[in-house]
């Protein structure tokens, strides 16, 4: 039986997240997930790697946002913290970095990648512990969802459409890695060595990218149904 383990949301792309008991997902994807960015006069966002759109600032991971009533609060070293949006947050941010940079809410540049929601089972989990020696919690690949399954890599030949609590979600590719998942990050203290055994064994590609079909809810707990394997 599929279950949901465990649900994380990340209310500030490349920050560390938060842990939820269940969540509202729209056709974006979850609600308040990466809907803001720290970006910089160059309206890059900052991240772990360099691309057309993000600029690699490893400081970024050394914050976390959490969605509170008065708005997402972000969090780092020493204890500070405050209100994404607060020209102090941004100016504290722009001295951790090094850079001129200031929280944003997604516009005109996209904070998800290639997909709206991102899913790992546990199986895969436990099968990069094993085989590649690596650290291989789900926070490193920044996953929303993390289900219960027995075998490796078998939520990777999932095809149509997947039903998680009330949401229905339709898988659209693996996803490929990049070095951030080697980082310290989302309260993992140390480095890890997952990214080249990955590209070794897995053509750097571990979880899967899926769209929201129908809005709906996903709780822990909840099954997940309509999974069919490819051949």
């Amino acid at each position: 039986m599929t279950v949901v383990t465990a649900i994380r949301r990340y209310p500030v792309k490349s920050m560390g997240g938060e842990a939820l008991d269940r969540v509202d997902l729209d056709p974006r994807g979850l609600v308040g997930d990466r809907g803001w960015a720290v970006r910089d006069g160059d309206s890059r966002l900052a991240s772990g790697k360099n691309t057309k759109r993000m600029v690699r600032r490893d400081g970024v991971f050394a914050f976390r946002a959490a969605t509170t009533a008065e708005g997402v609060v972000v969090s780092g070293p020493g204890g500070r913290h405050g209100l994404a949006g607060d020209p102090t947050v941004d100016a504290w941010l722009t001295d951790a970095l090094a850079a001129e940079v200031a929280l944003a809410p997604e516009t005109d540049v996209p904070h998800f990648d290639d997909g709206a929601v991102s899913l790992v089972g546990t199986a895969t989990l436990d099968w990069c512990a094993r085989e590649l020696g690596a650290d291989a919690d789900a926070r490193r690949l920044r996953a929303n969802l993390v289900v219960a399954t027995t075998e490796p890599f078998e939520e990777e030949s999932w095809e149509g459409e997947v039903r998680i609590g009330t949401a229905v979600l339709r898988p659209v590719g693996r996803i490929e890695r990049c070095r951030t998942i080697d980082l310290p990050q989302d309260g993992l203290a140390e480095k890890t060595r997952w990214l080249q055994p990955l590209g070794k064994s897995r053509d750097l590609r571990v979880a899967i990218y899926l769209d929201v079909v129908t809005p709906g809810e996903v709780a822990v707990g909840d099954l997940v149904t309509g999974a069919s394997a490819s051949h």
